[in-house]
């Protein structure tokens, strides 16, 4: 019988594994990408958000690689560390994307997110390209923003 990780262990665990050490970690290499991918990469995090806002569970998990699929085991529990840590992303105010850099050795779209408290906050979405070509959302760390106009 599978043993179930509490929702705030699994947090702790991701925090841990992609968390920025300070706001010096935005200053990566960027990434010269096709069009195509950027589009694609930008494609996949609206559609997560959008499945957020309707609270869908199982669209926004679809979003996820498998890895992350495989760290949170279903849709419940991925749609709870969500709702519990990651109000921005949540039910985020507005959406800015920035560039796309090297993070922790991945291809990680910059996204400046107005939460529901108007904080703003840098999102850096690790992403990961499928054996099909496609992309899909393999970490989100929220960092602090120092400057507000980001």
């Amino acid at each position: 019988m599978k043993t179930r990780t509490p929702v705030a262990l699994v947090a702790l665990l991701i925090l841990a594994l992609w968390a920025a050490p300070d706001g010096a970690a935005l200053a990566q290499q960027r990434i010269d990408l096709p069009g195509a991918d950027r589009n694609a990469i930008e494609k996949v995090i609206r559609d997560q958000l959008s499945a957020f806002r309707r609270d869908d569970g199982a669209g926004a998990f679809g979003y996820a690689s498998p890895t992350i699929q495989g760290i949170f085991g279903t849709a419940e529990i991925f749609m709870e560390m969500v709702r519990t840590g990651y109000a921005p992303v949540y039910r985020p105010r507005d959406v800015s994307f920035k560039d796309i850099v090297v993070f922790q050795g991945q291809p990680t779209q910059r996204v400046v997110i107005i939460g529901p408290d108007g904080v703003p906050v840098m999102a850096l979405y690790m992403m990961q390209r499928q054996p099909d070509g496609t992309w899909l959302i393999n970490g989100c760390t929220l960092v602090a923003l120092d400057d507000k106009s980001a």
